[in-house]
């Protein structure tokens, strides 16, 4: 980019020069033309300005040919260069442009396939909270019936002795009712008997 502004005011400052050249030069000319007829109508002056043509044009074509060329091939390089840059900043961007239509042609299937999958995930959530839910009631119907188990056990135990304490207390009732001292004299020397024969 330097080398292109270097050339471009090298080219400025010939032309510049070469302008004030032609200028500086035509000035006792345009001096003299007051004085004088008209010479530009004479053939020596269509001749003069026949040269002069030849000798401006002829400079710039010089110039032209000398500096020109290198300056309009470097122009034409940075400008190639540009154009390389452009076209493939344009590539890149052509390629963001349809990563983002394509991700935005996506974007309502993706938003469907979430909904879908969170509608999948929260029936799975609840099937499982139902299936667990089930197994806690199930668990707890065991225990409730393992506990009642053990209760109605417990109860018939407490009712066994209970009923064997009151069948003893009554039978004992029964037994002191119906014994007089005759029964019991004789239940006495029954018993010594069966001591004193169970000694032999």
């Amino acid at each position: 980019m330097r080398t292109f502004r270097r050339r471009a005011m090298v080219f400025a400052s010939a032309i510049t020069i070469m302008l004030f050249a032609f200028l500086m030069a035509g000035l006792p000319v345009l001096a003299a033309e007051a004085a004088q007829p008209d010479p530009a109508e004479s053939p020596t002056g269509l001749i003069f300005r026949w040269l002069n043509f030849l000798i401006v044009f002829g400079g710039i074509a010089y110039l032209l040919a000398k500096h020109g060329g290198a300056y309009f091939r470097g122009n034409a390089r940075a400008i190639a260069a540009s154009i390389t840059e452009a076209s493939a900043a344009k590539a890149e961007a052509d390629r963001e442009l349809h990563d983002v239509e394509s991700k935005i042609a996506r974007l309502g299937q993706e938003v469907k396939e979430m909904h879908e999958a969170g509608r999948r995930d929260s029936a799975a959530e609840a099937e499982r909270l139902r299936v667990s839910g089930q197994a806690e009631i199930e668990k707890i119907k065991l225990a409730a019936r393992a506990e009642l188990s053990a209760s109605e056990r417990a109860a018939q135990q407490e009712l066994r002795a209970l009923a064997a304490s009151m069948a003893v207390e009554r039978a004992a009732t029964l037994v002191t009712a119906g014994m007089n001292s005759q029964i019991r004299a004789d239940m006495f020397h029954a018993f010594l008997g069966k001591l004193g024969g169970s000694k032999n």
